[in-house]
């Protein structure tokens, strides 16, 4: 054996019987009730635990349970000066059964402590305790031989329970790292989906609205050099709203894009850059954190939706934008104080569906949205956990 082994703790997953089958267990519970009650029993055949002394076999088998109990919670934790408490506790008390003439008790208390080491502790600190109990298993057999087989068959046993734990062990190791595999298989795989949906996308719909803000300027050109009139004043207002539309689907398919990737810019400086087009103030508040997709995106989306209403119902209202991180959420307000819309109108937008969609984005994430006019103007309010 490497020296490495005979210092080395069994997995934790050994130690923390996860897998044992229910009968096994049962039984395990059957065979330790059986122990203890032949011990106990034998403990009340001899005639010293009379009187008040009669209580101290049941107190004796209880403090034996919580060391027992003890002793799991050391040794799953690795701690092996805690973990010997509870063998020279078995240790003593056995001692103490074996002056009271409790031979029975005494044998089962030591076999149980070496069968526990050699299971549980690492192999050198084992073999230590069992060399430790060897005096009182020689004290009740006189022949070597005898004494050398219960060493034996003790330290075999436990080794055998040692093994087999271990080899659960390993097993749950195993399924755990294949887990982990496929996880990251599946991973892979979106990935890779994602980033071909990407280059989809800035085939199609990318090189698309690229030609037609090529188009739309020049189209501008030549109006701007055609004669004067109402006429075409009305054509160049058309073109040059249909040229920001399309600006503004190709910035927002961009950001689409890198959202597919996985390379989307934080959410206060998306937040800053939209408020900048729309002549918005930005306040950001609370510890900056990098917040889930789903979280992220919410806020993005809902950020757009309520400035385009803005747009569509108040224009040329001020707009106040708020993004706050708080404990384990994150807040966003956008408020306008009232524009050229009339107040009708600010009143018709929350039916529209665009807060519906809005509020069922964040539900979708256990969030809350609300949106409704407020003093002069309009306010849309957003909770996300994050």
């Amino acid at each position: 054996m490497r020296a490495g082994k005979w210092t080395r703790w069994p997995t934790r997953e050994a130690l923390s019987r996860i897998g044992v089958p229910r009968a096994r267990m049962a039984l395990d519970i059957a065979l330790l009730a059986a122990l203890s009650t032949w011990a106990v029993a034998s403990a009340y055949a001899s005639d010293v635990f009379r009187g008040w002394g009669a209580a101290l076999p049941p107190l004796a088998l209880l403090a034996c349970a919580a060391a027992g109990v003890h002793y799991h919670l050391t040794t799953l934790a690795h701690r092996l000066l805690p973990s010997l408490a509870p063998i020279a506790l078995f240790a003593a008390v056995g001692w103490g059964a074996c002056l009271a003439e409790a031979t029975v008790a005494a044998v089962v208390l030591w076999i149980g402590a070496c069968v526990m080491s050699m299971e549980r502790l690492p192999l050198a600190v084992a073999l230590a305790v069992v060399a430790v109990m060897t005096p009182g298993f020689a004290l009740m057999d006189d022949s070597d031989w005898g004494v050398g087989l219960t060493l034996a068959s003790v330290s075999l046993g436990g080794y055998a329970l040692r093994l087999d734990a271990e080899a659960r062990g390993a097993g749950f190791r195993l399924l755990a790292q294949e887990r982990a595999a496929r996880e990251a298989e599946a991973v892979s795989a979106a990935l890779a989906e994602r980033a071909r949906i990407a280059r989809e996308i800035h085939d199609v719909l990318a090189h698309s609205l690229s030609a037609q803000l090529v188009h739309l300027e020049a189209a501008r050109l030549q109006i701007e050099r055609g004669p004067e009139g109402a006429f075409r004043d009305q054509i160049l207002e058309r073109v040059v709203a249909a040229r920001g539309m399309a600006r503004e689907g190709l910035a927002e398919t961009r950001q689409a894009l890198s959202t597919l990737r996985g390379e989307m810019t934080p959410v206060e400086d998306y937040l800053r850059e939209l408020a900048a087009n729309d002549g918005a103030r930005t306040e950001v508040s609370g510890e900056r954190r990098q917040l889930a997709a789903e979280a992220s995106q919410a806020v993005r989306r809902v950020a757009q939706e309520a400035l385009t209403n803005v747009r569509k119902h108040a224009p040329g209202a001020e707009v106040h934008l708020v993004l706050a991180y708080l404990k384990d959420e994150v807040f966003l307000e956008i408020r306008d104080f009232g524009g050229g819309g009339k107040a009708g109108d600010l009143r018709a937008s929350g039916a529209g569906y665009g807060l519906l969609g809005m509020r069922e984005r964040a539900e979708l994430l256990g969030g809350t949205l609300e949106a409704g006019p407020e003093g002069k103007g309009f306010v849309v309010r957003l909770r996300v956990p994050a």
